[in-house]
């Protein structure tokens, strides 16, 4: 099922596809799979070829992302406190992967196909809190000229 990473508390499994004559089936979340994460919401996003959302991380949010296209995802343990702390992942090919993203952890992804590719997530809070009344729970590298986390 969850195979571990190299970065503590990253979690990754292969999305398993149910085909029939109609297309195919996916499961996306089980609660009796998940480790005890449980989502607060869900957002799908499609993001288009050569295109690179992130870097970012969040402070209190794990993101569970299912990723259906060609993906590279790249990661880096920014917990101070973590054994793996400084330690970066970059996973080349993530399609039909869901890949368990904990607080702390920098995370960004890109498209590396020639079509549009599609992102699943449940995190386990809601954006900007109850109502959209709080701040949003993140903070962004990507405009950030002197930021560690890069992606070439």
């Amino acid at each position: 099922m969850w195979e571990g990473t190299d970065i503590s508390g990253v979690l990754m499994r292969s999305i398993k596809e149910f085909h029939d004559h109609r297309g195919w089936l996916a499961e996306t979340f089980r609660i009796d799979e998940t480790e005890g994460f449980r989502p607060e919401m869900g957002y799908i996003s499609v993001t288009r070829p050569g295109i690179t959302r992130g870097p970012h991380e969040h402070m209190e949010q794990t993101d569970y992302f299912c990723f259906f296209g060609r993906f590279s995802v790249y990661l880096w343990d920014n917990r101070r406190g973590s054994s793996t702390y400084g330690k970066s992942l970059i996973i080349d090919d993530a399609d039909r992967m869901i890949i368990l993203v904990p607080p702390g952890v920098v995370h960004a992804y890109r498209n590396t196909g020639d079509s549009d590719g599609m992102v699943l997530n449940f995190p386990d809070r809601l954006y900007r809190g109850w109502g959209k009344k709080e701040d949003v729970d993140e903070v962004r590298y990507e405009d950030d000229p002197d930021s560690p986390f890069r992606i070439l």
